[in-house]
């Protein structure tokens, strides 16, 4: 979902402030108080003026978000899906490259009839390649050459790892002629970031 501010939070008695971060999976507010509240849990989500309060089964919380905060309910009560996030269209070419979930594997196929798994097909709209190691990244040549020019390449790394960070996975990009436009939280393990081909250097036709 992308969403973040600055606000106050109420919680366990305690007024702080903050950060908040409303992503695919989880709430998280980083301050003074570190809260992390998974989606799934929510019980009750209901805005009073400019305050969001949530109810999970170990707690409750209020956000101060101003005019934000029927936004942020609309959001957590109808996240988008990870396939709507990766852009996987109806028809989409996709290749799954080293992508060992079944249930991303499964919502690939009831999306798209058209997913080569283990490499990368010529012509993909949208690769997904799972890395571990800075050890990977020299792959995103290949990658690159696999892709149509408006194609994407999503690189999903895990949360909180040195042997990989998004900054490595960046660098690389642009060594491979690839260029970031969006990052994105794939699961409580993995994050994602798509790798487009820079505008410049499409054909006129695309």
């Amino acid at each position: 979902m992308g969403l973040e501010a600055e606000c106050a939070l109420r919680h366990e008695r305690k007024v702080v402030r903050g950060r908040a971060l409303l992503e695919s999976t989880e709430l998280l507010f980083r301050g003074d108080v570190r809260l992390r509240i998974p989606l799934n849990k929510v019980t009750a989500i209901e805005v009073r003026g400019d305050d969001l309060r949530v109810v999970w089964p170990e707690g409750a919380a209020t956000f101060t978000l101003g005019a934000a905060a029927e936004t942020w309910a609309r959001k957590m009560r109808a996240p988008r899906s990870l396939m709507d996030k990766l852009g996987v269209k109806p028809g989409s070419r996709v290749s799954a490259i080293t992508v060992r979930d079944e249930a991303i594997l499964r919502d690939l196929r009831e999306r798209t009839p058209t997913v080569t798994e283990g490499k990368a097909a010529e012509g993909s709209d949208i690769v997904l390649t799972f890395m571990q190691a800075r050890s990977g990244l020299g792959s995103l040549v290949k990658l690159r050459a696999a892709i149509r020019e408006n194609g994407s390449i999503w690189v999903f790394w895990p949360k909180g790892r040195k042997e990989l960070r998004e900054d490595d996975i960046r660098a690389a990009a642009l060594r491979a002629g690839l260029v970031d436009v969006k990052v994105a939280s794939v699961s409580e393990a993995w994050s994602g970031l798509k790798l487009v081909i820079p505008v410049a250097q499409r054909s006129a036709k695309t």
